[in-house]
């Protein structure tokens, strides 16, 4: 076999690169890796590397035979030739370990493997190996031929118990993985009996199958075992000692998330003594335990984490009780473990004021989390005064307690790592301010104080300046003020910044690339920044997201912005950012993933070209701008989108069928535009959830308009000019809660096949020429809230928290810990679903938790006839209801004193009568909900009805006279009386003037 060629796609032997190659000298043992780590040095000078000789640009990595590690893992490999391809491999004589996880291979393309007698470790997790018709044939013996296999990974590979007889001959293997099987019962590690030569077998993992309680004693034979991990199996009730009689050895122990309620008696824990880590998080577990854990005099590690735990703390060196149900003051007793490193408290419903608890005491804690409690916290922090190896501080959502005037500054004898005060509020009357300590702090890593009111303060410069180290400031709605003044000295470990939602002033610095050279993620959005975006951004090789939304940006998007190499998330809404962006950025739409430009002024048409790649883009909105023409051909080549917004635009002429290449689509809004022609029939796009085709010129019918899928939740074709009846495909849409029809020329009678529709919650058909009666099997829909309507696209921006700090603090056991939060999530939202709505009279925009809420049916403007449907009172949650401008008969429904919720009702402009019901006066008192009914009375008409009178035939009173609604008889007596006067009246003027007398005859 010759030389592995590896291609690798940089940009030239930049430093990072460098250090890139230099870090693979553990993986090889190879001639000519002789250069030196000194900056500078240049890397294609190793006889192994090849570069290009123009550019010097590193192009091929030789590596012959000489790789001891290979990584192939999610490469989707569907595998090879049997003897073939992977066998060629084994022609790597120095290869250990090796890493397909997540491909798409099978047992049978596998076997090759057998020839690579040099592996060690092996993992195939994430392949389904065992599938298919031929799976009782499927075997494993070609591993058995690996004799020096030390770990072997099978997880997630769909395998069955049986195949587990093929490992015996694994004599050096240490670590077996059989995580996420399915498997249950036994395990079949013995062979009739005799106890299969895994006899190294130090590390086991079974975590998420099916094993009951009956698999401890089949494990108790492996007698070096140190590692057990059976979490989420169906172990329930009492786990018995003495099914670990044989495992003198265990020192990790995970039993979370089954139903185990008892951990065993006193007498028989000793056969645990050797534990050192106990997990038991997410079990009902009963408090009885833990009288009687002292007995594990080797236990470091107790995980409990939402246990329902609610009585006394045991006492141990490391200590995680994460989200149970502790209340009241810490336990004093807490006090008395002075050895205690590590406690996480967190998600508890503890009280009191920590200055005055038993941590004062626990002077050796490296680690301690209050989160989520009730405590009060001194905003001096002084009550860790005396904590010297403290690194780790985390006092998220608690409140803060504002220390008495004339308090003394105090000096810190730690030096923490991460801080972390997240939403943090204020006691009344207190003024919240950055913790004093922190002026002393200069091995901070990361830093949280976001969502705390700390009064327009001045952006914290100085955090930067005095902890050079630092590669996370997260000060989010934190009331930053004034201008954004930095150090003049860089920080070059600075990778995440987020200042936005605060009062930051006026421009970007002109130096804030030099600063911030290594800046991978930056959020400014929703400040007062008024510039021109700076030029230097797109210089930040790293930078991977962007957001500058909501501030007053002005003048055109810098060119050089569409530069940046790894810049993968760019959003820049709600500025007032100008000019034409086609087709100076088309090179934006080949390397970004996410683009936002809504809420500006460019303008332009966008002209068709030829993108180089279209698999990347799956976020594009530049609506409300000033963007007409066509809608581009290039857009419906980007397969992978799944968020289009064009709205509020000047786009012209019809949809193109190209739309229904989008085949991950979810969400489409190409509503206020001026599109025009028919809508497409698109039967293949099965993920859109969210059509916005409003306020444009679409015409023709609905029935070849087919978006028929199980997904779609709204659809707003409002104020078009569609035509024809309401198709019956409509009710085939079982996730639809929002439909919108609005200011159409629709026509028929009401479309009853809409009662099948029971996620409907908001309906609009108003200004429409829909005739005949409203059916009384509206009646059966539920309108209940959905939160699928309030659709949103965000981002859980991760920020990893203790992976690398727990190593450079020396507690590499944390990586154990059960359920333990290792990163801190932080959602962007990026597009909202909105929708517009007529109630009380106006026309609102309902989204978010609103709109999930709202429920309301718009039938107005129609020429509806009938009586209104009984029916209609039964529904509860309706809080809008619409039946004006038709020709609806009869009485309004008593059972409308029913809903209780509706917050709008208008019945005006129809031809009901009798007496409005007077349990209605309690939903409106709006006269004009009623009025343009002539028959109706009472209140809150100002037209009272007579007692004697049937509610559907109003009388009149004296009152009413007054405002000419009389009585006929009193109308006939009337009229003869004035017909008789000014007859007489005549007569007597003819016969005084002669004048008239003889004009007239």
């Amino acid at each position: 076999m010759g030389p592995i060629w590896c291609s690798v796609e940089v940009d030239g032997c930049w430093d990072e690169e460098r250090v890139a190659l230099l870090q693979l000298q553990p993986l090889l043992s190879l001639k000519g890796f002789n250069w030196t780590e000194e900056k500078g040095s240049d890397c294609c000078e190793c006889e192994w590397v090849e570069c290009n000789i123009t550019t010097r640009r590193l192009t091929q990595l030789s590596l012959n035979n000489e790789l001891r590690s290979l990584d192939l893992s999610y490469n989707g490999l569907v595998g090879c030739v049997e003897n073939e391809g992977f066998g060629k491999l084994s022609k790597l004589r120095h290869l250990e370990n090796l890493d397909l996880s997540y491909n798409e291979l099978n047992d049978s393309t596998l076997s090759s493997l057998s020839k690579i007698s040099t592996l060690k470790s092996l993992n195939l997790g994430g392949n389904v190996l065992f599938t298919g018709p031929n799976q009782t044939k499927a075997h494993l013996k070609w591993l058995s031929k690996l004799g020096s296999l030390e770990t072997l990974d099978l997880s997630e590979t769909k395998m069955k118990n049986s195949l587990l007889l093929h490992l015996g001959g694994l004599s050096s293997l240490t670590t077996l993985n059989l995580e996420g099987n399915n498997l249950e019962g036994r395990i079949h590690l013995q062979d009739n009996g005799r106890q299969l030569s895994l006899l190294n077998l130090e590390k086991i993992d079974l975590k998420d199958n099916l094993f009951d309680n009956s698999i401890l004693a089949e494990l108790s034979g492996f007698s070096n075992l140190k590692s057990l991990d059976i979490r989420w199996n169906k172990l329930n009730g009492s786990v018995d000692a003495k099914e670990f009689c044989g495992l003198s050895n265990l020192e990790i122990l995970h039993l979370g998330g089954n139903e185990v309620n008892q951990i065993l008696t006193s007498e028989e824990l000793h056969l645990l003594s050797n534990v050192e880590n106990l997990f038991l998080d997410s079990t009902p577990l009963d408090i009885s335990f833990l009288q009687s854990i002292g007995i594990l005099t080797s236990l470091k590690i107790l995980s409990s984490s939402y246990c329902d735990l609610n009585d006394a703390i045991p006492a141990h060196q490391e200590l995680n009780l994460n989200g149970n149900a502790l209340s009241g003051a810490i336990p004093s007793c807490l006090g008395n473990l002075t050895s205690l490193r590590y406690l996480d408290i967190s998600n508890n419903r503890f009280t009191g004021n920590i200055a005055s608890s038993p941590l004062t005491n626990l002077t050796m804690l490296q680690f301690i989390s209050l989160s989520k409690n009730q405590f009060q916290l001194p905003v001096s922090f002084n009550s860790f005064a005396n904590h010297s190896h403290l690194k780790v501080l985390l006092a998220d959502e608690n409140k803060l307690v504002a220390e008495p005037i004339g308090f003394q500054i105090w000096w810190p004898k730690f030096q923490l790592m991460i801080f972390s005060l997240f939403n943090c509020t204020i006691e009344e009357h207190g003024t919240l301010r950055l913790p004093n300590f922190l002026y002393f702090q200069r091995d901070l890593r990361f830093v949280d104080l976001s969502l705390c009111n700390f009064g327009e303060i001045r952006f914290p410069h100085w955090l930067l300046q005095n902890n050079t180290r630092l590669e996370k400031l997260i000060l989010k709605d934190s009331s930053v003020a004034g201008s954004l003044t930095l150090s003049p000295h860089p920080n070059f470990k600075l990778s995440v910044l987020d200042i936005s939602n605060n009062k930051i002033l006026h421009e970007i610095p002109r130096n804030f690339c030099s600063l911030f050279p290594h800046l991978e993620y930056l959020f400014m959005s929703q400040n007062a920044l008024t510039s021109n975006i700076p030029l230097c951004l797109g210089g930040l090789r790293r930078l991977g997201m962007l957001d500058l939304s909501h501030n007053n940006l002005f003048g055109e998007i810098p060119e050089e912005l569409g530069m940046s190499l790894y810049l993968f998330n760019l959003r820049l809404s709600n500025n007032s950012l100008s000019g034409k962006i086609f087709p100076k950025f088309y090179h934006l739409f080949n390397s970004l993933s996410a683009l936002y430009l809504d809420g500006n002024k460019l303008e332009g048409n966008i002209l068709d070209f030829s993108p180089i790649s279209f698999k990347i883009l799956e976020e594009l909105d530049v609506s409300d701008n000033h963007f007409y023409g066509k809608l581009p051909r290039w857009l419906w080549n980007y397969t992978e989108l799944e968020i289009l917004d064009f709205s509020k635009n000047h786009f012209e002429g019809p949809i193109p069928t190209g739309l229904c290449n989008l085949v991950n689509l979810e969400f489409l809004d190409l509503s206020l535009n001026h599109l025009s022609g028919t809508i497409p029939s698109c039967f293949n796009l099965q993920k859109v959830m969210h059509v916005h085709l409003a306020k444009n010129r679409l015409s023709g019918t609905l029935s070849n308009a087919l978006f028929i899928n199980s997904s779609s939740v709204t659809l707003d074709l409002s104020e078009n000019n569609l035509t024809g009846r309401i198709p019956d495909w409509i009710s085939r849409l079982p996730a639809l809660s929002v439909f919108l029809l609005k200011a159409n020329q629709l026509d028929g009678e009401f479309p009853v096949h809409l009662c099948r529709l029971q996620s409907l919650s908001i309906l609009d058909l108003s200004q429409n020429k829909l005739s005949g009666h409203i059916p009384s099997c509206l009646s059966n829909l539920t309108l209940k809230p959905r939160s699928e309507k309030s659709y949103d696209v965000s981002i859980d921006f991760g920020l990893p928290l203790l992976d690398e700090l727990m190593v450079d603090m020396g507690l590499t056991t944390y990586d154990l810990i059960g359920d333990l939060e290792t990163e801190k999530n932080y959602p962007f939202i990026f597009q909202e679903e909105e929708v517009e709505f007529s109630t009380k009279g106006a026309r609102y925009t309902y989204k978010g938790i609103i709109l999930e809420l709202l429920s309301a049916i718009d039938l107005s403007c129609n020429q509806l006839t009938g009586i209104i449907p009984p029916g209609l009172g039964n529904l509860s949650e309706i809080r809008g209801l619409n039946l004006s401008h038709n020709n609806l008969t009869g009485p309004i429904p008593s059972t409308f004193s029913k809903l209780k919720q509706i917050e709008s009702l208008d019945l005006s402009y129809n031809n009901l009568n009798g007496r409005i019901p007077p349990q209605l006066t309690e939903v409106t008192t709006l006269e004009s909900s009623f009025k343009g009914n002539p028959l109706l009375c009472g209140p809150p008409l100002n037209k009272s009805c007579h007692e004697g009178d049937s509610p559907g035939t109003p009388s009149a009173s004296s009152s009413e006279k007054e405002h000419g609604f009389l009585d006929m008889g009193d109308f006939y007596i009337s009229f003869a009386v004035s017909f008789a006067i000014i007859f007489l009246a005549a007569i007597i003027v003819l016969y005084i003037n002669p004048y008239w007398r003889r004009a007239c005859f």
